[in-house]
């Protein structure tokens, strides 16, 4: 499929895997994974952040390209001084001011997940799944979305580049004998350099959910709308599959994480952690925004 961007794709809809959490921590192996970045992003969507500063000053750039892009769309129209990307991510750090003008992504994931836009209040989802789990953990109504039909089903995204087209869009929480389990819905997935990644984000997420409400974690359930892989990455794909992968590693959580605000980076330990070598792939362009992440 070539949805005229340029970008060729070849791809199947309705897709599903598991992994059982008691059985290790589905980080990819047959390619190093960037974990860093998985630890950081999550941290950031946790929190609520939808400014990349906090990213950059912990050298973390998988977000750049977005608010770099939105600054380039407006710069003409607005007088701004022309910069390279390098220059963009270096007055993010150093400037404050810049920073939080130029650093923000309306409506991303952690905005919508903690402070969910609504007539004069926002909605904290995730803060209010949590204590539903507490109080009942056969709820079924367990649900957190990114997927807001006010910013979206009406966007332009090739003329609009502060639009986000929100990709791993809404997941659900269940408890099944004493262990909790997360399901994802990823409406687009870009299963080599995207899906890794999300894998990774998701079943810390489940973990870190176990651990705040004192059950044991369970499955990460990753159910996919449309899956793809893109024709510029079909090589890297056919490399990946011949080799052999690794056991799954494990991560432990510092017992002094027992809420949510507890949580911080440095309190999650991956232990025994073999990959085969990075792989690298460009970044492709689709419907004038990029999908997928460097690593």
């Amino acid at each position: 499929m070539d949805r005229g961007t340029g970008a060729v794709s070849f791809g199947v809809f309705g897709r599903q895997t598991r992994y059982d959490l008691s059985k290790g921590f589905p980080l990819l192996t047959t390619k190093k994974v960037y974990w860093k970045g998985v630890l950081h992003e999550l941290y950031w969507f946790i929190k609520g952040d939808s400014n990349i500063k906090y990213l950059v000053d912990n050298n973390v750039h998988i977000w750049d390209d977005y608010p770099y892009k939105i600054y380039n769309s407006k710069s003409r129209i607005q007088n701004l001084q022309p910069l390279t990307k390098e220059e963009f991510v270096e007055k993010i750090r150093t400037d404050d001011k810049f920073a939080k003008k130029w650093g923000e992504l309306p409506r991303i994931y952690g905005e919508m997940w903690r402070r969910w836009p609504a007539r004069n209040r926002t909605i904290d989802q995730l803060g209010w799944v949590i204590k539903e789990i507490k109080e009942d953990q056969y709820a079924r109504n367990l649900i957190v979305t990114s997927w807001n039909p006010e910013y979206l089903y009406t966007m332009a995204i090739n003329k609009d580049a502060s639009r986000f087209p929100i990709c791993h869009n809404m997941y659900q929480i269940s408890v099944k004998g004493g262990k909790l389990n997360l399901q994802l819905y990823q409406r687009s997935a870009d299963l080599f350099l995207g899906v890794p990644f999300n894998i990774a984000s998701y079943a810390l997420l489940t973990i870190i959910l176990a651990r705040v409400t004192g059950y044991k974690p369970g499955e990460f359930v990753h159910t996919f709308g449309d899956a793809h892989i893109y024709k510029n990455h079909i090589e890297q794909v056919k490399e990946q599959l011949s080799r052999k992968p690794y056991p799954f590693p494990t991560v432990k959580i510092d017992p002094k994480v027992k809420k949510l605000s507890d949580f911080q980076p440095s309190l999650v330990y991956l232990e025994n952690y073999s990959s085969r070598p990075p792989i690298k792939g460009e970044l492709t362009v689709a419907g004038g925004l990029y999908e997928g992440k460097k690593k």
